[in-house]
Formats: structure tokens, C-alpha cells, sequence
């Protein structure tokens, strides 16, 4: 069983840095976890840590029953692989995949048998004469997967391995990693700056800032119940629109008043936000939930926003619109037929049904 377990656990750098602040963090086994945050927020720390490439500070580190702060990278039964690839440039693909299994004296039937399986798996048994430069990016990338395959690890660990891939090429391969998982059903930890891989990819997300763990949950539960303002604001893209005011009780019903807009809430949110009345909170929508109100009917008129269209952003199958409305601009994602003229005035409806709210001094979400 290859579950991993990260309990209290810190990086202090030299000087004081607190690279990561008391993780708590457990990863079940043959589970696909992604560790997802900004640079420099703890995420690659924290998988070094795991890997046996950093020393923890302070806390434990768990990889099935044993506890492996101080058992050596080599001894800990993972498998990483690196944003570089970190090929040997000398030695064939066939040298690379198999240079750790002739390390720990594998027989050679069984290192050529290992070998020639993860080649079959990733497509690669072609590349196993060549040398990496004679490799596009994503066949390195293939190659430093398949270095790890054979060495059926209990763990997979992933650094930000796609970062140096082309954006069709990316999208090819953590679709690949992702069929992998699958095939293998081993636990893997993949850490990523990327939304859009953390989303696709992962069982459950575990979103870091600043040395720590803000929200670890499945995918669909970060987007649609973020935790808090950070939360909300890195897992989607286009981000989610916020915006500053209090909320505000006008014959009987909740409003939210920004000062220019004025916004009436759904009657399910008024029990939660009745006791923020006369309060300033922050408010936030994300931009498929702001509609043109030409392509709706059901919208009441305390709910209609007025806005200058300023850019148009063609993408396909829907549009961004970069909406001004004097104050604020943000971004609503339309259809693709929706294309409003540049640097006019337009009506916009807010989806009151499936906005947020942020308390303003500890920014935690309050729906």
C-alpha cells in the first residue's frame, strides 16, 4: 500500500524562510493528487521533501506505515520525474531507462523485459537507439516517464513536468500521464503552477500559497466551493470577478451594494447573509455566471448591470468580453454568437444563484 503522509510538516530555510508552514496532508493510495499554487508558494519544496531530495525541518513524513525523514532518497521507493527531464545526453534511451535498475544490479532479462514494457506503454520502443538529442521535447518527456515506470515505484513524483512542452503538446501529454494513472493504478503526487492541468488531472487538488495548504478537495468542489478569495481566484480561467461593498436589507429583501451597482441576492442565501447586514464584504462571480441580457429573458431588472464592452476576445466555441462598468472591469465568458460592438454601452445580467461571497478582512468564503 503506498499511501503518503505529510503530518505538521515545515521547511525552514536559513534566516527563518518558511518555505512550507505545518502541512497536514494524506494521500490515499493509487490516488492522483496535484499540488497547485503559484512560484515559490511550497509546492516543489514539499514533493522534494516527500522524495527525500530536501531535509524536513520539522514534522513527519509517511510513506505507507514508515516514517522516512531520514531514510535516503534511493531507499524511500519513489520515482521522480524532473521538469528537465534530466537525461544522461551520452547514453541511448534504452541506457536511460534502464541506468537505475543496472545500479541496483537487475539481471538483464528482467531489466530488458522492464524496459521494452514501459517503451510499449508510452509508445517510445522506436527511440530506443537514439540519444535525447536526437528527441523533440515530448519524447523526452516520454522517456523520463518511462526511467520511472521501470522501477515500479510505490510512489510517482511529478514536478512540473510539462512546463517545457509546446501548448498542443502539453495538452497530448497530461492526457497520456492521466491514462497512465490509470493503467498502472499507482499513487502519484504531481505539482504544478497550471489550473487547467490541476483541474483535468487530479482526484482530489490541494491548493498552496505562501507556504500553505488552503483547500486540499476533488476538482469540481475547488471550483464551485473555493475556501477563501485565493481559492477562488487562481482555479478558473478566466478568474473570477470580485468586486468591493456591503451588503445591505431594503424592504425585506438583501442586497449587495457596491456603490454604483446594486445587486438583489436569491432568497437561499438570505439566512447565511443576513448576518452580514450593514457589513462590507467582497463579492464574486465567475464569467460564464454574466449573461448578455439579449440572450436571456428570465432576468429581473434590479439584476441588469450596465457595462462598456472595451476588448472582444474571440476563442472559438465562446467569447470573453472586457466589460467596464466606470469602476470596475471585469470579464464575462459568452457564446460565440455574442458579439457585442466595441466601446458601447451593453446590458449584463449577474446569475444571483451563483455568486460568492468573501469575508473582507480574512477573505474566507461565507457561502
Amino acid at each position: 500500500m503506498a499511501q503518503v503522509s505529510l503530518k505538521d510538516v515545515c521547511k525552514i530555510y536559513p534566516g527563518g524562510v518558511m518555505a512550507v508552514n505545518k502541512i497536514n496532508l494524506g494521500i490515499e493510495n493509487k490516488e492522483f493528487m496535484v499540488l497547485v499554487g503559484p512560484s515559490g508558494c511550497g509546492k516543489s519544496t514539499t514533493l522534494r521533501m516527500i522524495a527525500g531530495l530536501e531535509e524536513v525541518s520539522e514534522g513527519q513524513i509517511y510513506i505507507g506505515n514508515r516514517v522516512v525523514n531520514d531514510v535516503p532518497a534511493k531507499d524511500r521507493d519513489i520515482a521522480m520525474v524532473f521538469q528537465n527531464y534530466a537525461l544522461y545526453p551520452h547514453m541511448t534511451v534504452f541506457e536511460n531507462m534502464s541506468f537505475g535498475l543496472r545500479l541496483r544490479r537487475y539481471p538483464k532479462p528482467e531489466i530488458s523485459s522492464r524496459v521494452m514494457e514501459a517503451a510499449n506503454i508510452l509508445g517510445i520502443k522506436k527511440l530506443l537507439d537514439r540519444r535525447p538529442k536526437q528527441l523533440s521535447g515530448g519524447e523526452r518527456q516520454r522517456v523520463a516517464v518511462g526511467r520511472a515506470i521501470v522501477r515500479k515505484p510505490m510512489v510517482f513524483l511529478f514536478d512540473e513536468p510539462l512546463s517545457n512542452l509546446d501548448a498542443k503538446l502539453r495538452v497530448q501529454t497530461r492526457t497520456e500521464i492521466h491514462k497512465l494513472h490509470m493503467r498502472l493504478q499507482t499513487t502519484m503526487i504531481y505539482v504544478t503552477h497550471d489550473q487547467t492541468e490541476a483541474m483535468t488531472m487530479g482526484d482530489r487538488i490541494a491548493v498552496m500559497k505562501d507556504g500553505n495548504l488552503l483547500q486540499v478537495a476533488d476538482p469540481i468542489t475547488i471550483y464551485d466551493y473555493p475556501a477563501n478569495k485565493f481559492v477562488a481566484s487562481f482555479i478558473g480561467s478566466p478568474a473570477m470577478n470580485f468586486m468591493y461593498g456591503r451588503i445591505i436589507k431594503k424592504e425585506g429583501k438583501l442586497y449587495f451594494d457596491e456603490g454604483k451597482i446594486l445587486v438583489r441576492l436569491v432568497e437561499q442565501m438570505s439566512g447565511k447573509m443576513a448576518q452580514y447586514a450593514g457589513k462590507e464584504v467582497i463579492f464574486g462571480i465567475r464569467p460564464e455566471d454574466i449573461y448578455d441580457k439579449l440572450f436571456t429573458t428570465s432576468a429581473i431588472p434590479e439584476n441588469i448591470i450596465n457595462a462598456t464592452c472595451e476588448v472582444i476576445e474571440p476563442m472559438g466555441s465562446e467569447v470573453y468580453l472586457y466589460l467596464n462598468t466606470g469602476r470596475h472591469i471585469f470579464v464575462a465568458r459568452v457564446g460565440a454568437h455574442d458579439r457585442p460592438p466595441i466601446n458601447k454601452d451593453m446590458d449584463l445580467v449577474f446569475d444571483m444563484s451563483k455568486v460568492h461571497f468573501f469575508e473582507k478582512d480574512t477573505e474566507v468564503t461565507i457561502l
